[in-house]
């Protein structure tokens, strides 16, 4: 009998877990795996904020998808621009350009998400996301270089307008974007003595009457208290109406002259989604709670890009797109895939979130693990403390507490690296949401079966 073929799609949390699961449970000769992964890397999210902000060096959150115990699964640099459930054939476009055609018996979808846009003139041109390590790191370039640009310049209107930076969205990701870099520039004016720093401006603006409202009405004040504390102005129940290269419209009317605006308003499933031909929530597949696609055979997907059920919720909820229950809905999945393969039964996921968790920089922190809600030191504690065990590797976690205990000592240094410097690191550069293939795009690739040049 041949060797059952399982693919899984994406190299986030939920399918680095799925794929190491699969590699410890599945017996040699079992079943050959696959990843389909554009880097050769799994992306730790939540700290991407400490990397814009030079706290941690990139390659510390970049945990190497080759440092593996085993190394049984075959990795296709890549990703998948569309699926054949008849066929059972996924379409990948590899780094090269080329495409071709992976056929398999079980695939894992787990493409993650991208960031959510509205149709606001000028964002896509104008606004930079945080949502890949190449963002992170050109905005942190940026950054700086507005400050060494504001100190050389002679003209005060344009000093002011590269001293204001305004990040958008007041979830996790936007509030610890704003807090890192204001706290980042509050340091490096030191080094500016030609800069007032009472020109260096954060704004940090959200639609939503509330910040961070999962963290419940105490914590998300304390966290509120302590922006507005260092000097950032929060704007809640105001969003961007109109951005341009130099000055950004709020819907309240107020045109604030500005360089940087960060987006991190929220995001959206992979649009792979929207071509399996399958019921979608809010653009996210419709699964069952053994993470299975009805009316597909072989296909389970998870992660950001599904709406799996909140079993432990209840009330038809469904799971939050966070890092905790990606990764246990990835080793889930694997499970029931070598239950599939072995002809047992399959298993529904349940987990009980373990709570939360945001750090604001140097001391400043708010938590909530277990229901318990936590400030300052013991909230950054707890809060370092899950991100470090978190991590995959030991190598990862040895960079990462180095990084720390570094900054602790020595500070931020200011180093603009200028690796991107040609690159404008807009959402629109960043953020490859065209890639992917028609319904008939995939049947005449699946029929022609030969590889072809994207």
């Amino acid at each position: 009998m041949a060797r059952q073929k399982i693919l899984v799609v994406g190299a986030g949390f939920a399918g680095v877990a799925c794929v190491h699961r699969l590699e410890r449970s599945l017996a040699p000769g079992e079943a050959d795996v696959a990843l389909v992964a554009p880097f050769s890397y799994q992306l730790y999210l939540p700290l991407l904020p400490q990397v814009a902000s030079g706290v941690l060096t990139p390659q510390s959150v970049a945990v190497s998808l080759r440092r593996s115990q085993r190394h049984r699964t075959r990795i296709i640099p890549g990703g998948a621009i569309g699926v054949d459930h008849q066929a059972k054939v996924c379409v990948v476009r590899k780094i090269t350009g080329e495409i071709v055609n992976e056929p398999y018996d079980y695939l894992v979808l787990t493409p993650g998400s991208i960031t959510r846009t509205f149709d606001i003139p000028g964002l896509l041109d104008n606004a930079r996301g945080m949502k890949t390590l190449a963002e992170a790191a050109y905005i942190r370039d940026h950054v700086i270089a507005q400050l060494d640009l504001a100190d050389a310049s002679q003209d005060e209107a344009e000093r002011a307008s590269r001293l204001q930076f305004v990040v958008v969205g007041g979830g996790y990701a936007g509030t610890e974007t704003a807090a890192c870099l204001q706290r980042l520039t509050v340091n490096a004016a030191k080094r500016y003595p030609r800069l007032d720093p009472k020109l260096i401006k954060w704004h940090l603006i959200d639609i939503a009457p509330k910040l961070m409202p999962e963290l419940g009405d105490k914590l998300g004040s304390s966290a509120l208290e302590i922006l507005r504390g260092r000097g950032i102005e929060v704007s809640l129940g105001v969003s961007v109406a109109k951005a341009a290269p130099e000055e950004v419209t709020f819907t309240d009317g107020r045109v604030l002259p500005c360089r940087t605006l960060i987006w991190t308003a929220g995001v959206a499933a992979s649009p792979l989604m929207r071509t399996l031909d399958s019921d979608t929530v809010k653009g996210r597949l419709v699964v069952t709670p053994e993470m299975t696609v009805p009316g597909t055979e072989g296909v389970f997907a998870l992660g950001d890009a599904a709406a799996v059920p909140d079993l432990a919720a209840g009330d038809g909820a469904i799971c939050p797109p966070t890092a905790q229950h990606a990764m246990r809905q990835g080793k889930k999945v694997a499970a029931n895939i070598v239950a599939a393969v072995r002809r047992q039964p399959l298993r529904p996921y349940e987990h009980k979130d373990l709570g939360l968790v945001v750090d604001l920089g140097g001391r400043d922190a708010v938590s909530k693990p277990l229901g318990i809600e936590l400030r300052g030191m013991p909230a950054q504690a707890v809060a370092r403390g899950y991100h470090w065990s978190a991590l995959r590797t030991n190598v990862a976690r040895t960079r990462v507490m180095t990084n720390w205990l570094l900054n602790a000592v020595a500070g931020d240094d200011f180093v603009r690296t200028g690796f991107q410097a040609q690159k404008r690191a807009t959402l629109r550069e960043f953020e490859h949401t065209d890639a992917y293939l028609t319904d008939d795009q995939i049947r005449e690739q699946v029929r022609g079966g030969t590889a072809l040049k994207g």
